[in-house]
């Protein structure tokens, strides 16, 4: 029965997960950097290699998965793909569609990008899950599972 209020908000816990994930996300800027690709690159690879095997990873998809707009991942492309990082080809069923494939250079410098997140995530990640369970459970907010998307 609802009460017709709204939910309490716990700032202080959502203040906390805000914080765990930007840090998180800026360490991997970092080390993106730090490797010679900017972070967008570095996502733009890691969207390829997760995409690759379950659909064609064309423009489109690529900005579906980044949540920018069309332009700028061809900009990200362009970049990557001067470098011998990535590589473009046009698709099977229509001729105007590019995929966009990994090549050994970009799947080297991903592996490595990667790798560095898991291990980070190993131990930064029991303190990211722990704040975003203790924000359901003070918020009132309902668990929601993976896939599911409140409008």
């Amino acid at each position: 029965m609802s009460t017709g209020r709204p939910p309490r908000v716990d700032y202080q816990t959502l203040a906390e997960l805000r914080y765990q994930i930007r840090r998180f996300l800026r360490t991997r800027e970092v080390a993106a950097r730090a490797a010679g690709v900017e972070p967008q690159q570095y996502l733009v690879l890691l969207q390829i290699k997760g995409l690759a095997g379950r659909r064609d990873v064309t423009i489109g998809a690529l900005a579906e998965r980044l949540q920018i707009r069309h332009h700028g991942v061809v900009q990200l492309v362009d970049r990557l793909a001067e470098r011998s990082l990535v590589r473009r080809r046009h698709g099977g069923r229509d001729r105007r569609e590019v995929i966009i494939d990994l090549l050994p250079a970009g799947e080297a410098l991903l592996g490595r990008l990667a790798r560095q997140s898991v291990t980070e995530l190993k131990s930064e990640g029991p303190t990211l899950i722990a704040s975003l369970r203790r924000l359901m459970a003070n918020s009132g907010g309902k668990s929601i599972r993976p896939g599911d998307r409140r409008k």
